[in-house]
């Protein structure tokens, strides 16, 4: 026979502790199944209930109703009496005071239901209408019988209050405790980010020297905000602090803190601060935590902000021995320079360290850890450009640098090759653009001829100022951003065909860049009104358009770039004043895109003859396309 202690023990289990609270309903219904044929069996005629609804019920039977009294209607818990003609028990329903006034008022005298106060000469008669004992065997048998009724529900109720209590998993936070020796990798493997290793190296020297800091008077919880955006390491970063501390790590998602019940997420934050407290010295580190950091007060409900509440709360810096060891780190991908923060929350963190993404020498170094990591054998050192791969990859993270080099080890793994630079470029295509096929306008020529028409018009204006500049190709060649021009479809872009070009790490774009960037998306549509006409555009151009229409708000509307008077128009709501924006927008677009026309008429013989070109190999690079050009030598590419 097992002891009492594992009896108990195994009590506890929340799964335990519901099969029980199951058995005890199912006990309760059963036994309420076995007493009320006792009682219906006396001989007692006197029906004794507290069931509302048998009042409620005369309305439907007025006519079968052969008398109704009201016994003590003054007093704290009036009774209903009333008996059938067809039947031979009294019924006696007992009711508190509050609930007859409403039964009086919308059953008895809404239904037009004749009643009179029972006289003392008929409690005497009937004596057993005013007994208590009766009443309460009456009242057992309808608690019996509502048991019996409801007994999966009353279970369930009571298996949800134990789970409440006690938590479910999945319920709330299900974080464990991670201790050093079992974290991997080191500060080191943050490749470059010298200007964030000297942030944690100051936030190490702060944890370690603590005492120097009281010295000060500065005694709070090194509590510690990371943002920027995803993919750039800031939940490695955690781990690495936890393991060069030598102290335990707890992770919890700031999304998965909420479990649904009110309450929920605020339970889960106190069970992951009491289980850091325990361990003493603790880093509790909250990922994707930035709907915590919304303002507060947004919601119409009242509870909508317990979570960010406790997380307040427990970020304060309570002066007591408990918490004093435990580190809070928590990551978001926004920060309050991009996104409206709730001020009392940010104000709870000394220390912020901002993620950027890495500039290019870092991603050429990055790129270099990921492929050293691979077998020998796997890396045609020798026919890799790592300075080029790490250009066109301007703007990705670490994360998808990852991605792009994991890419091109399933694809040389497929081809049965090793991976070069046109395995990379390959990959990061993929990883950028997704699937692409020459099956969905392989046999439409005509589609097929308009897609590169519009490519080209795209590419052309790209570099068309640089060719009004006076530019040999060379030149123009090492200013172009272009990497291909493909005339294949992406299911994942819905398009048909793209220019595919490399991006600036730091983009701070000037007037004169904007509108030559709108230029370039016009680009597609003109050089299809060039070739085929202005009705004949196609809805090929929506993207693009789209795309145009943004920007220009952007200019127009946000930046004010046309106007003396530096506002953001978007936030004035005055009446009329969205009419004026669109007259404004309107106007700058055709004026942009009649330029854009013009312009492109000074390459149409060019284009015209790299599309057969195009069309014959689906895709050209950069270098076919200024090779195909310097072929060409016309003079018309140096337009006047």
């Amino acid at each position: 026979m097992p002891s009492f202690s594992k009896v108990f023990e195994s009590f506890n289990n929340i799964y335990v502790r519901a099969t029980f609270a199951l058995l005890l309903a199912f006990g309760a219904a059963a036994a309420a199944l076995v007493y009320k044929p006792a009682v219906l069996q006396a001989a007692d005629p006197v029906v004794q209930s507290q069931d509302i609804s048998k009042i409620t019920e005369l309305a439907s039977n007025k006519d079968r109703l052969e008398y109704l009294l009201l016994a003590k209607p003054l007093s704290d818990f009036p009774r209903y009496v009333f008996k059938y003609k067809d039947a031979a028990q009294i019924h006696v329903v007992k009711v508190p005071s509050t609930s007859h006034m409403n039964l009086e008022r919308e059953v008895l005298l809404k239904n037009a239901i004749p009643y009179a106060i029972a006289k003392d000469e008929y409690l005497d008669a009937h004596k057993s209408v005013m007994q208590d004992d009766e009443a309460h065997g009456g009242m057992m048998a309808e608690a019996g019988g509502f048991l019996a009724r409801n007994a999966i529900g009353i279970a369930l109720l009571l298996f949800l209050l134990v789970a409440m209590k006690k938590g479910l998993p999945g319920m709330g936070s299900s974080a464990s405790v991670i201790k050093p020796e079992n974290l991997k990798g080191s500060m080191d493997d943050l490749v470059g980010m010298e200007d964030i290793k000297q942030e944690v190296a100051h936030l190490e020297e702060m944890i370690h020297n603590r005492s120097l800091y009281r010295s000060h008077n500065i005694d709070k919880p090194f509590n510690v905000m990371l943002t920027g955006p995803a993919g750039t390491g800031k939940t490695k970063l955690a781990g690495y602090l936890a393991k060069k501390l030598d102290i335990p790590l707890i992770q919890a998602s700031g999304s998965g803190l909420e479990s649904g019940f009110v309450g929920g997420g605020s339970k889960a934050l106190n069970a992951i601060y009491k289980k850091a407290c325990a361990q003493g010295r603790c880093i509790i580190f909250l990922d994707e935590a930035q709907t915590l950091f919304m303002p507060r007060g947004r919601g119409e409900r009242k509870w909508d902000d317990d979570t960010a509440n406790t997380l307040l709360g427990l970020l304060d810096g309570i002066k007591s021995d408990e918490g004093a060891g435990v580190i809070w780190v928590v990551a978001s991908n926004f920060d309050d320079a991009s996104t409206q923060m709730d001020e009392a929350m940010l104000r709870r963190f000394s220390v912020k360290i901002n993620f950027r993404l890495p500039n290019k020498s870092e991603r050429r170094e990055l790129l270099k850890v990921f492929l050293s990591k691979k077998e020998e054998g796997c890396v045609d050192w020798n026919n890799l450009n790592l300075d080029y791969v790490a250009e066109i990859t301007a703007n990705l993270s670490p994360a998808l640098l990852e991605t792009v080099v994991d890419r091109a080890s399933m694809i040389a793994i497929q081809e049965k090759a090793l991976i070069d630079t046109n395995l990379l470029f390959r990959a990061f295509e993929r990883a950028s653009l997704g699937l692409t096929d020459r099956a969905t306008t392989a046999e439409k020529d005509k589609q097929r001829e308009r897609v590169a028409l519009h490519e080209l018009g795209h590419f052309f204006m790209q570099i068309d100022p640089y060719l009004r500049m006076g530019l040999s190709l060379d030149e123009v060649k090492q200013k172009s951003h272009l990497l291909k021009i493909s005339t294949e479809s992406v299911s994942k872009l819905g398009a048909l065909g793209y220019v595919l070009s490399s991006a600036d790490d730091v983009s701070l774009r000037t007037l004169e860049e904007l509108e030559q960037d709108v230029k370039q998306l016009y680009g597609g549509v003109a050089a299809e009104e060039l070739f085929y006409g202005a009705r004949g555009i196609s809805v090929g151009s929506q993207n693009d358009i789209q795309k145009a229409t943004s920007m220009l708000d952007l200019m127009v509307n946000r930046l004010s770039m046309y106007s003396r008077s530096k506002l953001d128009y978007t936030q004035l709501k005055r009446e009329g004043s969205s009419d004026d924006a669109v007259r404004q927008v309107e106007s700058k677009a055709d004026e942009l895109y009649t330029s854009t026309l013009e312009a492109i008429k000074d390459y149409k013989d060019v284009i015209f003859a790299l599309k057969s070109t195009l069309l014959e190999r689906y895709v050209l690079s950069k270098d076919e396309v200024f090779a195909l050009m310097e072929e060409m030598t016309a003079p018309k590419l140096k337009a006047a």
